[in-house]
């Protein structure tokens, strides 16, 4: 039997999809640089969120496939994905999904939340492309009103999202994680004081989380309900 993720349509949109998001970074690496030879202050938040608006910021490949095989090895079927942009890490968490029903059999969706209508868009297109759009509930809007309901417990969460909505999110979602529960979020090594909030959350000992940094670029933060 061969699994959703080695599908070579799948595998094809995936590649072209990658470039993509390489090329957009460099094209946010280039605008920031220009910014500073203008002798011009670091581009505030703002600044950066509206450049970003119609970008793809998509999960590198190797957090992805990381994200894949987690999903995979804790046979996840429920999965939230904070910040969907055009749904590249979403194809992979569909994939996982979609695979672990195949073997042990139910149901799976993966629900996804995006703010900007223009990625919302794009990422509907990919879905549909990928073969994937039956097992993805994408939410568009702001968050703290797309998660209020799961339809049931959350096997894994990935957290990609402006940081300041992490915390917000992770505190909708919480209740609904069960013993054994994965959240993974990027860049908490980058971002580390930005995400103070975040990480007071998760050590209040009420929310039964544990979490430690693994050493991907950017560091990507595994959380586990205990």
């Amino acid at each position: 039997m061969t699994n959703v993720i080695d599908d070579p349509k799948l595998k094809t949109l995936l590649a072209r999809l990658h470039r993509d998001s390489e090329i957009q970074t460099k094209q946010m690496e280039e605008f920031i640089a220009l910014e500073r030879a203008a002798n011009k202050p670091m581009p505030g938040p703002d600044v950066i969120k509206k450049f970003l608006s119609d970008k793809m910021v998509a999960l590198e490949p190797d957090k992805a496939n990381f994200c894949y095989q987690l999903c995979r090895a804790l046979n996840a079927k429920r999965v939230v994905e904070v910040g969907t942009s055009h749904g590249v890490s979403t194809l992979y968490l569909a994939a996982a999904a979609c695979d672990n029903v195949s073997e042990s059999g139910g149901k799976c969706v993966v629900i996804g939340t995006e703010y900007e209508p223009a990625k919302a868009k794009a990422a509907r297109a990919n879905f549909a492309e990928a073969g994937l759009a039956e097992c993805i509930d994408l939410r568009e809007g702001d968050l703290r009103e797309t998660l209020k309901e799961f339809g049931g417990s959350v096997d894994f969460v990935l957290v990609d999202i402006w940081v300041e909505m992490a915390r917000p999110a992770l505190e909708l979602i919480a209740p609904h994680l069960h013993t054994g529960s994965v959240v993974i979020t990027d860049n908490t090594k980058s971002y580390r004081a930005a995400y103070n909030d975040y990480f007071d959350f998760i050590a209040n000992p009420a929310n039964r989380l544990r979490t430690m940094t693994l050493p991907f670029s950017g560091g990507l933060e595994l959380t586990v309900r205990v």
